[in-house]
């Protein structure tokens, strides 16, 4: 299958969040996406766009994204954060996952970078083989946090009632 990796446009967005909503549903939280493809328009392509996005075409039909951004390490400095590699069920295990990650390296090196993270569910053995066969550490002694929504009207609220 030949497959045609580009970066997305604005048009492109569609197709991307439906790849996002599948990918929810593959991680068991299909009700979690709340991003809107007004957000990824506006967030993407806007006055300071806070992402990349690259898509893979395979007849003109997008199959596959990975959707990345630059953050700074203390330790590493320039850093890309690869947020979602995505392939459509139909289309796993013919490479496409490869070719997306090795377009990511290659833009990140091409941008200076010092280093290439992302996350991996502890459960999807694939993806942890699959990013261990290139070369990948997986750091399994450090836990992700994150704040989110009513939790951070929660902090919000805490810092505002000890003012």
């Amino acid at each position: 299958m030949k497959f045609n990796i580009r970066f997305a446009t604005q048009q492109d967005m569609p197709k991307v969040l439906e790849l996002i909503k599948e990918l929810a549903v593959f991680e068991k939280e299909p009700d979690a996406v709340i991003v809107t493809e007004q957000d990824l328009i506006e967030h993407g392509f806007g006055k300071h766009p806070l992402f990349t996005c690259f898509v893979a075409e395979n007849d003109k039909q997008i199959v596959a994204i990975a959707l990345i951004y630059f953050r700074f390490s203390t330790w590493k400095g320039k850093t890309v954060h690869l947020e979602d590699l995505i392939v459509k069920q139909d289309y796993r295990g013919q490479g496409l996952g490869t070719l997306l990650l090795d377009e990511v390296i290659k833009y990140g090196y091409s941008q200076g970078v010092q280093r290439v993270c992302w996350e991996v569910l502890d459960w999807n053995t694939n993806a942890i083989e699959f990013y261990k066969n290139k070369g990948a550490k997986i750091l399994e002694n450090w836990y992700l946090a994150q704040l989110e929504g009513d939790a951070i009207k929660t902090y919000i609220q805490s810092i505002n009632e000890g003012i």
